[in-house]
């Protein structure tokens, strides 16, 4: 936290010192957030790590901040020019970015949000992971140069580089393409993304094979009075190297290699989302999410599902709690070795300033 301060105060010293020539205006916004979360894991045909005779465990596995806990400043230099900063709580960069609008076309270089950016649940598990490795959509915040033009993005981002077995060096030329098209009418929302990534992958006999990773993806939200439904299907090959979430508890969605080369592995995923405002103190909500993973040569596919129950209660302005249940249910993995189950429940403290 002292590194935080110290960054905070530099910011604060570079605007009070530079305010008067730049006339920027500057809104800081800052989100404290802790939780505690208590998981029941059943390791199926597997054992605990470590404990060669356990076949399950229960602990508070969670009890600390939350990673995405953040600190940041909007700019507006005019009508024209905007800018962003954020950086989370262990003062790890989220954004950083500069934007112009030209009129009709606004181009914008730094680190934002990819166009696979799906956020239509509110899952609060596994610090906020809205249930995106699991159904949801999400490739992260990376370097890019992107172009919009109305509803409709272009990016160019730094390229996602993951290694498969065997692997010693990779031969990049392009980077990562992703496209993405909003729009919206009369309560109702629609995202489709696209994205592209290709390299070559060096192994110890110094040869290569190509890996290539791409994902299509389609997503929908409906605002009905107090009522809110949201869904979305993605697909694609080797999504886990094009950046797609995923975890601990998610199938295996990455490439793999053997000695012919690159095995590639084909996945999907699904998410369903329902929620109902009952009041501005409270706020239900509930999701389920499917991923599937077909690795090249395995014997099984590899999948997992998960579904949550949580109610947000907002105490006061700016303050919030989030008690919340689920459940992992992991099926079985490539092997076909039953990876068992966990069911999770907790909550998450949060203070928005």
């Amino acid at each position: 936290m002292k590194k935080l301060f110290v960054m905070i105060a530099a910011v604060a010293l570079v605007v009070a010192f530079t305010a008067p020539s730049f006339a920027a205006e500057w809104s800081f916004y800052g989100s404290a957030r802790m939780e505690h979360w208590w998981t029941d894991r059943d390791y199926g045909d597997g054992n605990v790590p470590g404990i060669p005779d356990a076949d399950d465990d229960f602990d508070l596995t969670n009890s600390g901040l939350v990673g995405n806990g953040r600190i940041g400043a909007r700019v507006k230099v005019s009508d024209n020019l905007i800018g962003r900063f954020e950086y989370s709580d262990s003062v790890t960069l989220r954004l950083l970015y500069g934007e112009y609008d030209f009129g009709g076309f606004k181009l914008g270089v730094g680190q934002n949000y990819n166009p696979f950016g799906f956020f239509y649940s509110t899952q609060a598990y596994d610090g906020d992971a809205n249930m995106l490795p699991t159904g949801g959509v999400y490739t992260g915040r990376d370097p890019a140069v992107w172009g919009q033009f109305g509803g409709f993005t272009v990016a160019l981002i730094q390229p996602t580089v993951s290694a498969v077995p065997g692997q010693v060096d990779t031969d990049i030329i392009l980077p990562q393409i992703q496209a993405g098209y909003d729009f919206s009418i009369a309560g109702l929302s629609f995202k489709l993304a696209g994205g592209y990534q290709a390299y070559d992958v060096v192994d110890v006999n110094d040869d290569d094979d190509d890996l290539t990773a791409w994902m299509v993806a389609i997503g929908a939200s409906y605002n009905m009075g107090p009522f809110y439904i949201a869904g979305n299907y993605w697909t694609g090959q080797n999504t886990g190297n094009l950046g797609q979430a995923s975890f601990g508890f998610n199938p295996d969605i990455f490439a793999s290699a053997d000695a012919d080369g690159v095995l590639d592995n084909d996945s999907y995923g699904f998410l369903l989302v329902a929620a109902f405002t009952l009041s501005d103190m409270l706020y239900f909500e509930a999701g389920y999410g499917y991923v599937n993973a077909d690795l090249d040569d395995a014997e099984e596919e590899d999948e997992t599902s998960a579904y949550y129950l949580a109610c947000k209660i907002n105490i006061a302005k700016g303050v919030y709690i989030q008690p919340e249940i689920g459940h992992f249910d992991l099926a079985d993995n490539a092997a076909g070795a039953d990876e068992g189950d966990v069911t999770y429940y907790g909550l998450r403290w949060q203070i928005n300033f």
